[in-house]
């Protein structure tokens, strides 16, 4: 089973969707924005993915600022945040054989085939 936590508008998530499409490998599409992971959810993806919590973030975002993260917020604080406002996801992620890779560039997310 095949998972991609996708945002249709955005353009790294389309090309890394159509990717494995044409690759023959048809994932279950997670609409992450409208269907927000739960906080186990979250914290399995950052096992999956080997990687820290604010490694998972869009810390470049300006709601990241506005809810008052910094370097110095806690790993809890951040999941609890990517929890309520998924939109700090990094994106996509795709998700295979309890492996996760995000798809930045999009190619990389082959490594999990």
């Amino acid at each position: 089973m095949t998972t991609i936590y996708h945002n249709p508008r955005c353009s790294k998530s389309r090309q890394t969707l159509a990717l494995l499409e044409e690759n023959g490998i048809q994932p279950e599409v997670r609409l992450y924005l409208k269907d927000a992971p739960s906080i186990a959810e979250i914290k399995e993806l950052i096992e999956q993915l080997a990687l820290s919590p604010i490694e998972m973030m869009r810390t470049k975002e300006s709601l990241y600022k506005e809810l008052g993260l910094s370097k110095e917020s806690t790993d809890e604080e951040r999941i609890q945040a990517m929890h309520s406002h998924p939109s700090l996801i990094e994106r996509p992620i795709v998700i295979h054989n309890g492996k996760a890779k995000i798809g930045r560039p999009p190619e990389q997310v082959l490594e999990l085939f």
